[in-house]
């Protein structure tokens, strides 16, 4: 499996390395590699926080703002695989059949994984009605099984003609 940089990827995507980077920040670029020598701390943050002064210890080094890590432990440099840039091309079509943009697209995915936003977005849906309300729903279904009952039993049939 071949591996590469950011911008043999995104020239190998026809976007700019920017656009590649645009879209990771989003979350529609699968999550890459990390080297074994990294770990990012349990707590989310990327360094040990800084000592209050006027106690007798080393002061730590601050965090170099280039990467956001601190010096010492930063990860590699990103690697996109072949599988990276179908998931990537993936939601680029996506983006131009449905004409929405890679904002919309990562919002979309945020509904579905997010039940809380998935659920504010129904609740929106409904209240525009765009979407039927639960009741609206449960009134089609009975009225479904209704119409189906009737055409079973006949009742809904057309008369037939009369012999003469």
């Amino acid at each position: 499996m071949s591996v590469m940089r950011i911008s043999q990827a995104a020239q190998a995507l026809g976007m700019s390395p920017r656009m590649l980077r645009y879209r990771e920040r989003l979350g529609l670029v699968p999550r890459g590699r990390t080297d074994s020598w990294w770990r990012p701390r349990q707590d989310g943050a990327d360094f040990t926080p800084v000592q209050p002064r006027g106690q007798n210890q080393s002061r730590p080094r601050p965090p170099d703002r280039s990467s956001g890590h601190a010096r010492g432990s930063r990860p590699g440099h990103r690697q996109y695989t072949e599988e990276d840039l179908r998931t990537i091309a993936l939601a680029a079509q996506l983006e131009e059949k449905y004409d929405v943009t890679p904002l919309a697209v990562a919002f979309a995915l945020r509904a579905f994984s997010e039940p809380a936003v998935g659920a504010a977005v129904r609740e929106l849906g409904e209240r525009l009605g765009r979407l039927p309300t639960p009741a609206a729903r449960a009134a089609e279904i009975d009225k479904e099984r209704a119409l189906r009952w009737l055409g079973r039993s006949g009742v809904l049939q057309p008369p037939r003609p009369r012999p003469r």
